[in-house]
């Protein structure tokens, strides 16, 4: 397994979680979900010395995308949207569903995904799963040989995304959510949208919101 450089920035009202990832070392990243606060992540590349090659967006809930725009021009990477969310993404201001936030710059994707691509960015190798459930496009972005999942609003620590958002729906997360449990090893890292860095090993066994998909003990 090769060492992933992984900074987490949490950003905006909501406290998201926006990724800069590369491998150990390199000058090249990925830039996951740029929520909010375009100048600190400006900063932050700066800091690291890193160009971005490419902007991955699990989904296009406002905390997601707000500074995509602005990361974009700056970086001039381009952004891979969910192919479902790609008019909310071009629109942004239109589907917002939460009053007392935004307005937000709209844009419109350079490349679409949905779900079953193999990615060779930054020098990493990724891997995208369709893992809708919080949302009717949401993407989960696996690294396995840095033993990592960029999971959005999946799955958190202690908890699961919320379904009461259009497009939410319970039976489909908890599909979502076994389908990495069941495809990747308890170790994997959990880079979440919100809330801190777990395991999916560690939710297999304590998120009480996961009681219904864990295995039954023998006997």
């Amino acid at each position: 397994m090769s060492e992933l450089d992984v900074r987490t920035l949490t950003v905006g009202p909501v406290s998201e979680n926006t990724y800069i990832v590369r491998a150990a070392g390199s000058d090249r990243a990925l830039l996951i979900d740029p929520g909010d606060e375009a100048a600190r992540l400006i900063g932050a590349l700066g800091e690291l010395g890193v160009n971005v090659e490419a902007i991955l967006l699990t989904h296009t809930h406002f905390d997601h995308v707000g500074a995509v725009a602005a990361m974009a021009r700056h970086t001039a990477a381009p952004v891979y949207c969910p192919a479902l969310e790609r008019h909310v993404l071009a629109d942004i201001n239109t589907y917002m569903r939460m009053t007392g936030f935004g307005p937000f710059e709209s844009y419109e994707a350079d490349e679409v995904l949905s779900g079953g691509e193999h990615l060779e960015l930054a020098g990493l190798d990724v891997d995208v799963l369709f893992t809708p459930g919080h949302s009717p496009g949401h993407l989960t972005y696996a690294v396995p040989a840095g033993g990592a999942l960029f999971s959005g609003d999946v799955l958190f620590a202690g908890s699961v995304g919320r379904v009461d958002l259009p497009g939410g729906d319970w039976p489909t997360l908890a599909a979502s959510i076994a389908q990495l449990l069941d495809g990747y090893p308890d170790e994997t890292l959990v880079y979440a949208g919100h809330m801190s860095l777990t395991t999916l090993g560690r939710e297999r066994e304590t998120n009480p919101f996961l009681a219904e998909l864990r295995t039954p003990a023998a006997g």
